[in-house]
């Protein structure tokens, strides 16, 4: 069973082990719409919570994708260099951004957890 953890910016983080698979939201992706280019981090950069982490733009704009938690970027999403619409697809499936090596467990503790999340994104209608 994961984890999913979610910050008011409609980030999420997917905790798989010692891991934490990071993407944006469906609510997210239906905001920016058709998804065409990510500038994804290099792996081995040191990420702190809040920090920009990635840039998404779509055909609506640019947006940062900021850092859930802190860590290590130990891997990235390079399929979505060739298809970017895949976080239009699938956002927490094929769609994810990068995985980071939490340096910090205890932030998890600081995000929502789904039910928070999908009452926060009722609020925003």
């Amino acid at each position: 069973m994961s984890t999913i953890r979610y910050t008011t910016d409609h980030e999420y983080v997917r905790i798989e082990g010692e891991a934490g698979v990071v993407g944006i939201t469906d609510y997210a992706q239906n905001l920016l719409g058709d998804i065409v280019f990510i500038e994804l981090p290099p792996i081995g950069e040191t990420l702190v919570k809040g920090a920009e982490a990635a840039t998404v733009e779509s055909v609506k704009a640019a947006s940062e994708v900021n850092a859930p938690v802190s860590g290590e970027v130990i891997e990235v999403n390079t399929s979505l260099q060739e298809t970017p619409g895949l976080v239009n697809e699938d956002p927490f499936g094929r769609g994810w951004i990068l995985k980071i090596r939490l340096s910090d467990a205890a932030e998890l503790e600081s995000l929502m957890d789904e039910t928070a999340y999908l009452d926060f994104v009722k609020t925003l209608a």
